[in-house]
């Protein structure tokens, strides 16, 4: 075996090229958007989706279109027997037949694609409606996480004040500190006891509305993923509500197909065959065709043509209409999750948020003597002021995420409700 040895150069050059195009790589995967969720957000979201009402209400649309699309597909006319009996006298006449109206003008076929086309309307509402449920979802559980985390700062604000409020008391009465200062101290306890509460009633309310979108608060927890950057454009025609607005308008449009045939009327034929018998004497065998064909005189049914085209036009317009609003609507998203993204960014970098280390200097500050007890609470207010801000800004992060996923017809995949009954 020999080995041959690269020039230096050369050898430097591939390497950097193999750097380069590496960090490229990895630059481009973090600026795409992440396909999936992580699998336990994503087998949480499945399981409250086929568990909620909402999912057997989409299944029994479904169904019903389907079945309405099967019906539509069957024969238009069935068969009719007819039985006729005369007695004239002394003459008697008895026959038996088939009557059947035909379909020679397509009816069948323009109410079956009608039907179809009705189905793909309840497809895509399917696809919306689970849309909507992951969006509802997502907000509901980023709420109830908001939530608990505020309730778990503000009990965290009451064990801090309760313990400064002992230890003020204790200063008090070695006299280090004025009555003053002590009373402040306890007004803060008591002050930060009554925040709590509301705290506990709005967490109360989003683990309610997190229950009514399916979820479970005691199995709820947000990933800890970075999200990745929006996309410039995005794609709004991939979106549930322009794909509904279609199959409407593609409907309706099937609909004036089956307005028209309505007005060709279909013949009806007819065979008979029976006996007559002539006083007794003599018998006779007889067979008749008839043929029946409507006049459609009185009523031209062209009403219900001028209806049906301008349903179409209409549908059709509310596609486009739908189409502006969801444009507007992407941009929106796309703009409202970059900047709460960037300012999650700047504020998990930054060390200004780190609120454990300010409370345990505040705190050593004070003791010494170095701060006043209105500055120490003033301050300590701030911090805990800044982390609940944090689980507020964390919640909005989240939020704006899924409403990105969802204007840019992404979140169903993301959820890994794509494909899912």
């Amino acid at each position: 075996m020999q080995f041959v040895r690269m020039p230096r150069r050369r050898f430097v050059a591939r390497l950097v090229v193999a750097v380069v195009g590496t960090t490229l790589m990895a630059a481009a995967f973090a600026q795409s958007p992440d396909p999936r969720a992580p699998t336990p957000l994503r087998e949480a979201l499945q399981a409250a989706w086929r568990q909620h009402p909402t999912y057997q209400s989409t299944e029994s649309q479904l169904s019903a279109a389907r079945a309405r699309r099967d019906a539509a597909g069957r024969p238009l006319y069935n068969p009719e027997l007819v039985f006729d009996y005369e007695n004239e006298g002394t003459d008697r006449t008895a026959t038996a037949g088939v009557d059947l109206t035909l379909d020679i003008n397509g009816k069948r076929r323009a109410r079956e694609a009608s039907a179809t086309a009705r189905l793909d309307e309840a497809t895509a509402r399917a696809h919306l409606q689970r849309r909507d449920f992951a969006k509802d979802w997502f907000a509901a559980l980023a709420d109830w996480i908001r939530a608990s985390e505020r309730v778990r700062t503000g009990e965290r604000r009451i064990g801090l004040l309760s313990r400064f409020a002992e230890l003020a008391q204790k200063q008090f009465a070695a006299d280090d500190i004025s009555g003053l200062d002590r009373d402040l101290a306890l007004l803060a306890r008591d002050e930060a006891e009554a925040e709590q509460a509301t705290l506990l009633a709005d967490q109360a309310e989003a683990a309610a509305r997190f229950r009514s979108a399916g979820g479970d608060p005691a199995m709820a927890t947000l990933p800890e993923v970075a999200l990745p950057a929006p996309l410039s454009n995005g794609d709004s025609e991939a979106a549930p509500e322009i794909a509904v607005a279609l199959a409407a308008a593609s409907a309706a449009e099937r609909e004036v197909d089956v307005a028209r045939k309505a007005r060709t009327a279909d013949p009806t034929v007819g065979l008979r065959g029976g006996r007559v018998e002539y006083d007794d004497l003599a018998r006779d065998n007889v067979v008749g065709f008839t043929v029946t064909i409507p006049l459609n005189i009185r009523n031209g049914y062209r009403a219900e043509v001028v209806a049906a085209e301008a349903d179409a036009v209409t549908a059709r317009a509310d596609a486009d209409r739908i189409k502006l609003q969801l444009d507007a609507e992407r941009q929106r998203a796309i703009d409202s999750y970059a900047s709460t993204r960037a300012a999650w960014t700047r504020w998990t970098g930054s060390r200004g948020t780190d609120v454990g280390r300010r409370e345990a200097l505040l705190e050593r500050l004070w003791r010494e003597g170095e701060l006043s007890t209105a500055d120490y609470l003033l301050q300590l207010k701030q911090s805990l002021d800044t982390e609940l801000a944090r689980a507020e800004l964390q919640a909005r992060t989240w939020r704006a995420y899924a409403d990105y996923l969802a204007a840019t017809g992404q979140l169903e995949r993301w959820a890994g409700l794509e494909g899912t009954p």
